[in-house]
């Protein structure tokens, strides 16, 4: 397991990417922040783009805006309902756009609060999404992968999944549980699969701005950090396998 951000200078990085040819990449979260921007710069490089989000008015947003939009499969699902990843599952091989990539974006944030103070329901909505979500996509997607015998699995973590800050305790344990997953998922994969946890690093998206209000502003913003999560993502390796690495 190594640390850090991914080396070889961002120009190497991208000639490898783009070389590599145009890959189907699963997007959970796909219609806002981080997974929006990051879809949006994938399609304009020629990828295709399998995302899902719960709304549908964001869904439908995202299906007007991204490049030559019939090459892509957006839909509204929801990464809490095993039983949704499933129907997810079974029409990306329907429509055969089984993903080279999976990135688990999808995730919430609770309201600052004292960690005896959060409310159950908060709490739980906070595991349900980052964690159980992220299970439940590797449940139905893995075995798709490992059909193809290639495939890169990136979870989302963060840098609080690596440290710790006051008022955001649920959001910590589960960016800790996304390392930990990653590690052992990491061990468990059979070849020619990877799986890598990923920080984006701090990105001025709804979530930061619950945290840190209006000082999110001082951040990059989601179309600067894009391009840059994008080729970082499309270079990522076997040997990569078992990573936690920083856009």
């Amino acid at each position: 397991m190594t640390a850090g951000s991914k080396g070889g200078g961002s120009g190497v990085a991208a000639a490898k990417a783009a070389a590599a040819g145009p890959r189907t990449v699963l997007i959970t979260g796909v219609s806002r922040g981080l997974g929006r921007a990051l879809a949006l710069e994938l399609a304009r490089r020629g990828h295709a783009v399998v995302g899902c989000g719960r709304s549908a008015d964001h869904v439908r947003s995202l299906q007007a805006e991204i490049a030559t939009p019939a090459r892509h499969f957006l839909t509204v699902a929801d990464v809490r309902s095993d039983s949704n990843m499933a129907e997810l599952a079974k029409a990306v091989v329907e429509k055969k756009q089984v993903p080279d990539i999976i990135v688990n974006n999808a995730g919430t944030i609770n309201k600052n609060n004292k960690t005896w103070s959060v409310p159950a329901e908060e709490f739980d909505t906070v595991v349900d999404t980052n964690i159980k979500g992220t299970a439940n996509v590797l449940r139905h997607f893995i075995p798709l992968m490992i059909e193809k015998k290639h495939g890169i699995i990136v979870n989302l973590s963060s840098g609080w999944g690596r440290s710790a800050a006051a008022e955001v305790a649920p959001y910590c344990a589960s960016k800790w549980a996304i390392e930990g997953l990653t590690r052992s998922l990491a061990k468990e994969l059979p070849p020619g699969l990877a799986a890598i946890a990923l920080s984006p690093g701090v990105v001025n998206t709804d979530m930061l701005n619950s945290c840190f209000g209006s000082s999110a502003a001082l951040y990059q913003s989601t179309e600067q950090w894009a391009p840059k999560a994008a080729t970082m993502i499309l270079s990522l390796t076997l040997d990569d396998n078992g990573s936690s690495l920083t856009v």
